[in-house]
């Protein structure tokens, strides 16, 4: 059956429409390409920047934190070390004590006697000895100038002479045993003072000592305090930042996905206009269809939902439909 005579006006628009329609090329840089991706958020860039700036920002910390457990441990050393010397310097206290104990006493000053003082007062009275002997001649010898050699005069001279000679050697022999003690004395008495200052000064060592090692000890405490507060600072420093980075990036991610919602809905809605003209030819063509009487038309359907190539594959099957009708 042919096409009634008043459609063949329109189908022949509608022909010419569709050629027109499908002749001009699509622009679908209007709705695709990178201008549709949202770009790097600035939130999103800070967050990076500050990751980049905090890569190694604790290395400082941590190698302030090393270098005072280096101190500390050096501290530690030295404490150790005045404590080895601590025991050292008392016992040497207690020797110059013990030394200092055997000081006392009538016998103290035996130690310090001269090992040649016998035999100096052994020289010198031999030489004493000798010179008596000479004095003893000489008035035997004036006994017998006078001729009363053997005499009672004689004799009484000889005795008073000796007495007093032997008397002499006596008193000679006590000065030089005296001054022989009076000088092993003193060296004594000087020698347990000096052992007295010796042990005080020891005394005064233990405590300087004993001082530098509390001191050390201190000094090793506050060494290691300062390294768990710098090993803290740097813990702490890396948890804000990563705090800081992580919260920057996800407020950077939900902008960067607003971003792209409405650079997608404003390439949907660019998709959409550029289909618009298959979509009010497809109506065209199926109005067309059912006044011709029964030929299959197309179905236009939203390019959202369809391949754009099959909506104007239906519309042009209703185009061939339309003219098998009016050229049967």
């Amino acid at each position: 059956m042919a096409i009634a005579d008043f459609l063949e006006p329109a189908v022949k628009d509608y022909a010419e429409q569709a050629k027109a329609t499908y002749s001009a090329p699509i622009d679908t840089s209007q709705f695709t390409g990178r201008g549709f991706v949202a770009g790097e958020d600035p939130l999103q860039t800070q967050a990076i920047n500050l990751a980049q700036q905090g890569v190694g920002s604790y290395q400082p910390f941590l190698a302030a934190a090393q270098t005072a457990q280096q101190q500390g441990a050096g501290a530690l050393g030295q404490a150790a070390t005045a404590v080895g010397g601590l025991g050292a310097i008392q016992n040497q206290a207690a020797n110059i004590a013990q030394g200092q104990a055997g000081m006392t006493g009538p016998q103290a000053y035996q130690p310090f006697m001269s090992p040649y003082q016998s035999q100096v007062i052994d020289a010198t009275l031999a030489e004493y000895d000798k010179q008596g002997a000479a004095g003893s001649q000489a008035i035997k010898d004036q006994a017998v100038a006078s001729g009363n050699f053997g005499g009672g005069r004689e004799g009484a001279m000889l005795g008073q002479y000796e007495s007093d000679r032997l008397a002499d050697r006596a008193a000679l022999q006590g000065s030089m045993l005296q001054q022989g003690f009076n000088q092993a004395n003193q060296l004594a008495q000087q020698n347990f003072q000096n052992q007295g200052q010796l042990f005080g000064n020891q005394q005064n060592l233990f405590a300087m000592q004993n001082q530098q090692n509390l001191s050390n000890q201190g000094l090793a405490g506050a060494f290691g305090n300062q390294m768990n507060q710098q090993f803290g600072l740097s813990d702490f420093g890396r948890t804000g930042m990563g705090q800081d980075v992580s919260a920057l990036g996800s407020l950077g991610a939900m902008r960067q996905g607003l971003s792209q919602a409405q650079l997608s809905a404003d390439a949907q809605a660019a998709q959409t206009g550029a289909y618009e003209p298959y979509g009010r030819l497809s109506q065209y063509g199926n109005t067309l269809t059912g006044l011709a009487g029964g030929v299959a038309g197309s179905q236009y359907q939203d390019p959202r939902q369809s391949n754009p190539f099959q909506t104007a594959l239906g519309t042009a099957t209703g185009l061939a439909g339309l003219y098998g009708k009016i050229f049967r």
